[in-house]
């Protein structure tokens, strides 16, 4: 099987980040990707952040045409905003598309892990769950939280992964082409499970690779009840829709 570098060299490889609020990442988190992989090109979809994100995505796309920018006119939702970036990967024509958060919570150093596993499915996961996979620091109560969630997503979508609500992912753009994008209802984060589900109806192939997911450098999390409420209600609707 080919290492991450070949294969990010034989095939065009596009990160996206789905950025509000994350301007002190982001700075940091670009030039780290590239690194890794001075042949992919990276999307920062940004929702109008108050802290200036899009405008420092901007100074770095202005000296790296490897950097682009979709600025949205506000807080329109992580949903539309992962959307947004497959419908950019499917026109732009690449090969793969690698999403993960955009506050070092999904470690670049594992991107490689994700890439090389590419090879041989449809949708690459990075798996807190699987042997080898941590969340270090995490306390009880939201190690049960995840673990209620997981579940609960295994038990309606019918789902045999282990970690369904993750966003550090590599989907073969081929497979995103043959989505319906437009019938996706998670406007939050109940996209994650969405995806996956839509994938399964179509047949994809999946695998998880293990990763360590570690708090967040800078800003707060956008998660809250509401939207962990919106969530759940999403994907219990989802077995019960025609088509």
């Amino acid at each position: 099987m080919a290492d991450a570098t070949e294969e990010s060299s034989a095939s065009r490889v596009l990160v996206s980040l789905c950025t509000y609020n994350e301007r002190g990442n982001v700075v940091s988190l670009i030039p780290e990707i590239l690194r890794l992989l001075p042949d992919a090109n990276i999307v920062v979809i940004d929702d109008n952040s108050p802290d200036g994100t899009g405008q420092a995505v901007e100074e770095l796309r202005a000296s790296d045409p490897r950097v682009h920018l979709v600025s949205r006119p506000g807080k329109l939702g992580l949903g539309t905003a992962t959307i947004a970036a497959f419908r950019f990967a499917i026109a732009g024509g690449y090969d793969f598309l690698l999403n993960l958060d955009a506050d070092f919570s999904h470690p670049p150093r594992h991107i490689p892990e994700l890439l090389r596993a590419a090879a041989d499915a449809d949708v690459v996961i990075g798996s807190r769950y699987v042997p080898g996979g941590a969340t270090p620091g995490w306390s009880w109560r939201r190690r049960f939280m995840s673990w209620c969630i997981n579940t609960y997503s295994r038990l309606m979508l019918g789902l045999r992964l282990r970690d369904l609500s993750g966003a550090f992912r590599c989907y073969r753009v081929s497979r995103l082409r043959q989505l319906d994008l437009d019938r996706i209802r998670a406007r939050g984060y109940a996209v994650q499970e969405e995806i996956l589900y839509r994938c399964k109806r179509i047949g994809c192939t999946f695998v998880e690779t293990p990763i360590t997911f570690e708090e967040r450098r800078y800003g707060t999390t956008k998660i809250n009840a509401r939207e962990a409420a919106a969530a759940l209600w999403t994907l219990a609707r989802l077995p019960w829709e025609r088509g």
